[in-house]
């Protein structure tokens, strides 16, 4: 185990049996997550973005042993959790947490929020009586809501309300490490960059480390410290937002791209669109070799190789933490499909300047106007 991560994953498989008649006899599996290694650093924000459907969320609570695994290992600093007894675990479960995606189904209606809050503290032990009151009221105000709220339920909140209830419940065990699945997908766009700001502000202060599950790739690229790319239950590639973004190595993560709006009517318009072909294969029966060449554009560009369908590709290196599972990838380095926009500023497309003085001078001289007479000024001046 390198001593700068926290969590490590090798081989990770999570297969849900198909079954069928009678005896309910098992006639295949759905591949939610095959074959996934990565690691997450301490202290850092790892992005898992993907389609949905494509194994992020089964991937984030096998992460945390909410989900079984069919094979493979999850080492918690150092930990096997998959070889602990159930009291071990359950020590083990307050270093790590998860924040659910839907903020109105992860709370129990019959529950207050200070009962909410108050089962976790009393499951570990940490807390009692005066002290119990008092945690439960830090972390309210550390979520930012008023501490005379531990009284109302659930439904009396708003989405972002309950997100943030969410937040500080999974916070009530002083975690070291949170999957945060898809926090603020079921928001208002204005509330999640309140809820974004909340995240990023608490790992700052205690330290957190974060697994980011997203399909918003804009926002995992502003919270990120590395960018992790899923497509049917495998990474094809992660990396630094910075080098994946501008120099996308799958052909996967640059049809991804390439569906960005960018607020830039030029740019837009000069940008090279990919529009992929056919529907995502399913999990049950997926392609040979690699499994996006039946809807890869880059495939089909260099006449449809043979390893493509033969072969799956391996998560190598590009460039220092950069790694993509692509046959090609130096091929797609190449192009400039899906991330023209990269890097460029951004050229104000509104009014021009000199008419915007213009308007300003007019705006001036009729302040500086004498104002006219009204009626009665000129009856009292008249002899």
């Amino acid at each position: 185990m390198s001593g700068e991560n926290l969590v490590e994953i090798e081989g990770l498989k999570v297969y849900f049996p198909i079954r069928t008649g009678f005896l309910q006899r098992v006639i295949g599996s759905v591949k939610a997550v095959d074959d996934v290694s990565f690691d997450i650093r301490r202290g850092e924000t790892l992005g898992l973005v993907g389609e949905s459907g494509c194994g992020k969320s089964t991937t984030g609570r096998a992460v945390i042993r909410l989900r079984e695994p069919t094979a493979g290992t999850v080492r918690f600093d150092g930990v096997d959790l998959y070889s602990l007894k159930p009291n071990a675990l359950r020590h083990l479960r307050r270093r790590m947490q998860i924040i659910f995606q839907d903020p109105y189904s992860s709370l129990d209606p019959r529950m207050t929020v200070y009962s909410i809050l108050a089962e976790p503290i009393e499951t570990h032990n940490l807390k009692r009586g005066k002290e119990k009151r008092l945690r439960i009221a830090e972390l309210l105000e550390m979520v930012g809501l008023d501490p005379t709220y531990a009284n109302r339920y659930p439904h009396e909140f708003s989405g972002g309300q309950r997100q943030r209830i969410g937040v500080a419940r999974a916070l009530a065990v002083e975690p070291e490490f949170l999957v945060c699945d898809e926090p603020i997908s079921a928001l208002d766009v204005s509330i999640q960059a309140q809820v974004l700001n909340l995240l990023t502000e608490l790992r700052a202060r205690l330290g957190l480390t974060y697994l980011f599950i997203a399909h918003d790739l804009s926002v995992v690229k502003h919270v990120s410290d590395r960018v992790a790319v899923m497509y049917l239950g495998k990474i094809v590639e992660i990396g630094p937002p910075d080098q994946l973004y501008e120099g996308p190595g799958h052909p996967y993560t640059r049809a991804l791209l390439s569906a960005v709006p960018v607020p830039d009517p030029v740019t837009e318009r000069r940008r090279k669109r990919v529009i992929l072909k056919g529907d995502v294969p399913s999990p049950v029966n997926p392609p040979s070799g690699c499994r996006f060449h039946t809807r890869c554009w880059l495939y089909e560009r260099l006449g449809k190789p043979e390893n493509c369908r033969t072969e799956d590709p391996e998560l190598r290196v590009l460039d220092g933490d950069h790694r993509a599972a692509c046959h090609f990838a130096e091929e797609a380095l190449k192009t400039d499909v899906g991330v023209a926009h990269v890097g460029e500023h951004q050229v104000r497309r509104g009014t021009p300047e000199a008419a915007l003085k213009l308007t300003r001078d007019a705006e001036t001289a009729r302040h500086l106007e004498a104002p006219a007479a009204t009626p009665s000024e000129v009856d009292a001046s008249a002899p």
